[in-house]
């Protein structure tokens, strides 16, 4: 977990060290972008993160992280895995009990703890908070889980409940191909990678 940790604290200071100088850049006219070269900004971004976490596992199985392939994307025979963009990558905070072994279905509903963020921009550090249901630090006593249907999400964070346990917290990453894509959403700009922190708490099938 050593190594995860410093992976992700190193992606971050490099993100934060191009936001500075884009910003210097537009200071020229007085005027200051949040988030200026937002699209490459996030796919460099997405592209490093995925190929370090690759060499990661290559070297230790058991390193905490992990890429799972969008569920909707069929398995591709012969090795071709297709592109970083095809998955989202995970890096496990808290595994559930050994004895739970199922997760959701597609149709199941979901009851969860989560954060969602974005990259850091010129006015946020550590990234804009989009999304929450709990505001840090989190306080498990204190926080009150929501509910969601599983095929109303979007691909990658249904791939993740799709591959989580009871108890598991997982950080995931999302990239944008993934989640709201080009366009974006009212408060997520388009090209936005998306980090959430999850803990799955219950799951359940559809009423008949």
């Amino acid at each position: 977990m050593k190594a995860g940790n410093g992976l992700f604290t190193s992606i971050i200071a490099a993100m934060l060290m191009m936001a500075a100088m884009m910003t210097a850049c537009s200071e020229e006219d007085d005027t200051v972008e949040e988030y200026p070269n937002w699209q490459q900004t996030n796919e460099t971004y997405f592209e490093n993160l995925s190929d370090s976490v690759i060499s990661l596992i290559a070297a230790d199985e058991d390193c905490g992280w992990i890429r799972i392939k969008n569920w909707a994307y069929p398995v591709v025979e012969g090795g071709l895995e297709g592109s970083n963009t095809d998955y989202i990558i995970v890096q496990v905070i808290e595994s559930a009990p050994d004895e739970e072994t199922d997760s959701p279905l597609y149709t199941d509903s979901v009851k969860v703890h989560y954060l969602g963020r974005l990259l850091p921009s010129v006015s946020y550090d550590n990234g804009y908070i989009f999304d929450y249901s709990y505001y840090p630090p989190f306080d498990e006593e204190m926080a009150v889980a929501s509910k969601f249907v599983v095929s109303g999400l979007i691909d990658g964070y249904a791939t993740a409940m799709m591959n989580m346990r009871r108890g598991d917290r997982w950080m995931v990453y999302i990239p944008y191909q993934l989640a709201y894509g080009e366009s974006g959403s009212s408060s997520i700009p388009g090209y936005s990678t998306l980090i959430f922190d999850i803990q799955l708490v219950d799951f359940w099938p559809p009423e008949d």
